[in-house]
């Protein structure tokens, strides 16, 4: 099944079920989709206004970019849901005999790699959309800006979430030296972009506030 092709009524069902995926990582990657989404509205919503014409090219160059991650971001969706299966399988490996626990180790450590690189990626790709964000809300149509601040609050809720999945991953490694790595990068990915997105919905609710 592929969960970015899937209607939004069957996705929230099955994520609402005991089905082991989708789960979170792939629901921060539909979030940042969503977001990204919203900010390429503000874009669409700005190009060929006279208004506009100086900001022109700066808003057909957002909203290639905005396309681009949008894919990306569905891509993630389907594959979050591909490396946590076999995860999930690996948690039930028999354990009884010492070669039985050292196969399920080796299964397990070789999963826990997988399962962090795409919640990783998706941290990364929401940083990319966090950034877009800030020239959507910057020089984008005013009738639209409010949609800029909603796209990069979801794109930060992306962020968080997919940090999460990053953490849960590797806490379990046995290597922790490369779960150290994992960390430190998730992060610097969430010191560098949580605080820009704050600062672009603190613009935009300032701005509709007229304060």
């Amino acid at each position: 099944m592929n969960f970015a092709e899937i209607s939004c009524a069957e996705f929230i069902s099955r994520l609402g079920s005991k089905a082991p995926v989708p789960g979170g990582g792939g629901a921060s990657a539909l979030v940042g989709a969503v977001g990204t989404a919203l900010g390429n509205m503000v874009g669409a919503l700005t190009v060929g206004k006279k208004k506009y014409a100086e900001v022109e090219g700066d808003m057909i160059r957002l909203r290639e970019a905005a396309e681009k991650l949008q894919g990306e971001f569905l891509t993630l969706v389907q594959r979050d849901a591909e490396v946590f299966e076999p995860l999930s399988r690996a948690y039930g490996l028999p354990k009884e005999t010492e070669a039985q626990r050292e196969e399920k180790d080796r299964v397990m450590e070789a999963a826990l790699k997988e399962a962090c690189s795409v919640p990783l990626e998706i941290m990364s790709k929401c940083g990319e959309a966090i950034r877009l964000h800030e020239e959507f809300a910057a020089k984008g149509s005013r009738l639209a800006v409010s949609d800029a601040g909603v796209g990069a609050a979801f794109c930060k809720a992306a962020l968080l979430g997919a940090s999460l999945n990053v953490y849960i991953n590797t806490g379990a490694m046995k290597d922790r030296a490369l779960a150290g790595e994992y960390n430190r990068k998730a992060d610097a990915l969430l010191a560098e972009y949580g605080p820009c997105s704050d600062r672009i919905f603190e613009s935009v609710k300032n701005y509709l506030k007229k304060e």
